[in-house]
């Protein structure tokens, strides 16, 4: 994905406030030689974070008429408004090594046997994971094949295919659970009993007749 980004001249917390009034996004981009602080269109920035490529994968930023390379790091955004206050971004390049949060993609458990046999339910426990890997080898997500979920066996860390050169960067549990698979119980359908009607209504009823 491509941004364009401005030079920041002002700064300070007065200098932000008055960016912000003027429907810009103060920022920084850090790494590899001096930080640059810049600012963006609010209105453009804040559709770009609702993409999901956005926040998992490298972004080319023109800046000063050049274009880096660079990693979305952090963003602040309003307690109550739907304003986006400050960001950051990293510059990569191929050489550049990195710890990132990237998606799970789920696919294949409509056909799987835990679903189509045993109407199983799917619980999707995790749905992103921390690697390491170079900014070259950076996935936009990684695909999750459910097809081959059966009736009482859990997913779990290990049983994802990564990309060439993508570890795991696992914290606590050492192989934690990514979908459990889990028996439907069967609902218990009740029939309401027919309410009989008031003796009172039973003499009406005959009077009129």
């Amino acid at each position: 994905m491509q941004f364009v980004a401005f030079e920041r001249k002002l700064q300070g917390t007065g200098a932000s406030r008055r960016l912000r009034n003027t429907g810009k996004v103060p920022g920084i981009v850090f790494g590899a030689g001096e930080p640059a602080m810049i600012e963006l269109d609010h209105n453009a920035l804040f559709f770009a974070l609702k993409k999901e490529a956005f926040h998992s994968s490298i972004l080319e930023m023109e800046l000063n008429g050049k274009t880096e390379k660079v990693l979305l790091r952090d963003f602040q955004v309003h307690p109550w408004k739907q304003q986006i206050l400050h960001i950051d971004f990293q510059r990569v390049d191929d050489t550049t090594r990195l710890h990132k949060k990237v998606p799970l993609h789920f696919s294949g458990q409509d056909d799987s046997e835990a679903v189509k046999t045993d109407k199983c339910l799917v619980d999707h426990v995790t749905t992103e994971v921390e690697i390491e890997c170079l900014a070259i080898q950076l996935p936009e997500f990684i695909a999750v094949d459910l097809s081959g979920l059966v009736k009482g066996k859990s997913l779990h860390l290990s049983d994802i295919t990564l990309p060439a050169g993508v570890k795991i960067v696992k914290h606590g549990s050492k192989d934690p659970v990514i979908v459990t698979v889990a028996e439907m119980k069967e609902e218990e359908i009740v029939a309401a009993p027919v309410e009989a009607a008031p003796a009172d209504d039973k003499k009406k009823a005959k009077g009129k007749k």
